[in-house]
């Protein structure tokens, strides 16, 4: 079920600028390059994407989830933080792997990705990633405009410009979804 509405759903937003005790201590050292981002605080009960978008009024075409993946080459293995939209899936295997120039691409672990991020499981973000890792937005999160994201932690999301993805460091633009995973 497509839902109709904005990407604020019904939550109360304030400029993140302002909040930075509602996110993880690597968002809130990237905040200034997000200048357009707001914050929210919601129940962490709530912070996986269907119970959130469901809770919130959030429609899922305006939601996008950060995936990390490990990304092997010999000995060598490089982490990204992937940005796809809620209803949709990364080509880890195809897309991912070849724009990674690996020839294994998998997702982290839990326990990876939150040692490696700084950030709780079901709140990760690339608004803080860290330094040296890629980060791929599909093209269809930036053409969502306005999307919600992780903030570091499961107690509250961001809302900004998908386009002020492009500007974290490391940040690229490609087609990296596949199927959907809901209508």
């Amino acid at each position: 079920m497509t839902r109709t509405g904005t990407a604020a759903g019904n939550l109360d937003w304030a400029p993140l600028h302002g909040q930075l005790d509602l996110v993880a201590a690597p968002v809130a050292a990237a905040a200034g390059l997000v200048p357009g981002a707001r914050v929210a605080a919601i129940d962490d009960t709530l912070a996986d994407t269907a119970a959130f978008c469901e809770a919130y009024e959030v429609p899922p075409e305006h939601s996008a989830n950060c995936v990390v993946v490990a990304a092997r080459r010999g000995e060598v293995t490089r982490y990204a933080a992937v940005m796809v939209l809620a209803m949709m899936r990364a080509d880890v295997n195809g897309v991912v792997r070849k724009e990674l120039d690996a020839r294994k691409c998998s997702f982290a672990s839990r326990q990876e990705a939150v040692a490696l991020t700084g950030m709780e499981f079901g709140g990760i973000t690339p608004v803080g990633a860290p330094e040296g890792w890629t980060i791929l937005v599909d093209e269809a999160v930036l053409a969502a405009g306005e999307v919600v994201v992780g903030s570091g932690l499961r107690r509250s999301k961001l809302l900004l410009p998908a386009a002020e993805l492009l500007g974290l460091p490391g940040a690229r633009r490609l087609s990296l979804s596949r199927a959907e995973l809901r209508p």
